[in-house]
């Protein structure tokens, strides 16, 4: 789809004003603009005030730059959010019988449904977790699923988070905001909550636990620490879920247990939410050089001393190049055809896809297979000559590590501008939990937005802003 197709979540063709935003734009009507600049202002003080930062990464050291927030949420109806957290579910399904399968049986390279170089040279693949059973056979405990939409029915998935899917605390700060701020709002609109989310990652976690776990289930979050981009968020999920936030440091094996330091000595964790790339879990087998993770938690796991959450070895499964292979996964483990569609993509470890993605830089979206943050990417069509340039010599280098997608024309929502409600591009990340026997979709999820007006990067490390995102009841 181009940019002339774009599709708005507000307004249908013409002054047509789509369902699920008729009492908000009632009520918007009826608003003083000073006094919602005013709320605007008032907002981001909060964000500031309560610390909702991240890092971004660049030649010098990390900055850390504020959350741009905006106040006009974005509104999706339940009919729509049941036909979408039904394909979701149906995904994450998918995806935990491929992550069993591949450390098992490896019956869909058997069946030739995935060629077998796409797992055996994938260094998100892990060896050391072949044969093992993760505690109730859950590998991905929490999957950001991320989302865009082109049409009234039409969603698409850009991207599966596997390993370690971050933004949920974004996602809760939003809401409470919005419910500071507006809470006529919420008593005018019919809005699923999302404050439950860290009770409900509580009692995941603890139903995940380990056979030899305590009646109670102790539950900890893994951090590596205060300079990682993510530890706000580390930090708050801990605070809500009542849980300790834990450091390498602070944990040891004892008698065959991963174990905290307490004030009364060492406690076992049953569960473990690690927020530490594989790589640095465990120095004993992996990265010898880690300081973050903790030496033997890997020994401890494959004996059933404990769940880590998410399992090791996830990360096979948010490859970029793996994730073009999705509808036959689905099919394959579902026996059911996808809910959610894919967007076309080109593994450019092809020589036919290479050809053609180098014949087409310009109008393409081309990704690193393991590249996360908007970081390592090329926008053909708002590219310059020389940075397309640039871009073709590193794929002609190394085309295993690029795929390339259509540019698609992604949805738009107001935001709240200077001149009213203007249209910027939009992607959703839904939240979902899994635990033995059960998968739940949180209603709503992370809505990114682009603030530039044009721009197709909503990534927050790439200049883009979050927003509330409304559920409305049928």
């Amino acid at each position: 789809m181009t940019e002339n197709a774009r599709f708005d979540e507000m307004w249908d063709t013409g002054d047509n004003l789509r369902e699920p935003y008729r009492r908000f734009h009632d009520w918007f009507g009826q608003e003083d603009p000073s006094r919602l600049r005013a709320k605007q202002r008032e907002a981001d003080e909060l964000f500031r005030l309560t610390g909702i930062t991240f890092n971004v990464y660049g030649k010098a050291e990390a900055e850390e730059r504020l959350i741009p927030f905006d106040i006009i949420p974005r509104i999706i109806s339940g009919t729509e959010w049941h036909r979408l957290s039904r394909g979701i579910e149906q995904r994450v399904r998918a995806i935990n019988a491929f992550l069993y399968d591949i450390y098992h049986g490896q019956e869909i390279l058997k069946a030739g449904r995935i060629p077998v170089e796409m797992i055996s040279r994938n260094a998100a693949f892990l060896p050391e977790m072949i044969g093992v059973d993760p505690p109730g056979g859950v590998y991905t405990h929490i999957v950001g699923i991320d989302l865009v939409r082109t049409g009234p029915g039409e969603f698409y998935v850009l991207e599966d988070n596997a390993r370690t899917p971050s933004g949920v605390s974004y996602m809760l700060e939003n809401r409470e905001t919005m419910l500071q701020m507006f809470p006529e709002l919420f008593s005018q609109n019919r809005v699923l909550p999302v404050q439950n989310y860290p009770r409900d990652l509580r009692r995941s976690l603890a139903a995940s636990a380990p056979g030899c776990a305590s009646e109670e289930p102790v539950v900890a979050v893994l951090t590596p620490g205060i300079y990682n981009s993510a530890y706000f968020e580390h930090a708050f999920l801990a605070d809500q879920m009542g849980v300790e936030l834990v450091e390498g440091h602070d944990l040891r094996v004892v008698d065959g247990r991963v174990a905290m330091r307490t004030t009364h000595g060492y406690k076992a964790i049953d569960t473990l939410y690690r927020r530490v790339d594989d790589d640095f879990l465990d120095p004993l087998n992996f990265n010898p050089e880690s300081a973050l993770g903790v030496p033997g938690i890997m020994d401890v796991y494959r004996a059933g001393g404990i769940t880590i959450a998410n399992a090791p070895g996830t990360g096979i499964a948010d490859d970029k190049a793996i994730y073009s292979y999705m509808p036959e996964i689905v099919e394959f483990y579902t026996g059911e055809r996808p809910l959610l569609k894919n967007v076309p993509t080109w593994r450019c470890s092809e020589p036919e896809a290479l050809a053609y993605v180098l014949d087409n830089l310009a109008d393409l979206v081309v990704k690193e297979v393991h590249g996360s943050g908007g970081y390592g990417m090329l926008i053909g069509p708002t590219a310059s000559k020389k940075e397309i340039a640039a871009f073709r010599d590193k794929l002609k280098a190394r085309p295993s590590n690029y795929i390339a997608q259509p540019t698609l024309s992604l949805s738009t929502v107001p935001i709240f501008s200077r001149s009213g409600l203007s249209p910027r591009h939009v992607d959703l990340r839904p939240f979902v939990l899994v635990s033995p026997g059960r998968i739940h979709v949180t209603p709503g999820g992370l809505t990114r937005v682009a603030l530039k007006k044009g721009s197709l990067v909503v990534n927050s490390s790439q200049g883009g802003g979050t927003k509330d995102t409304w559920v409305l009841e049928d």
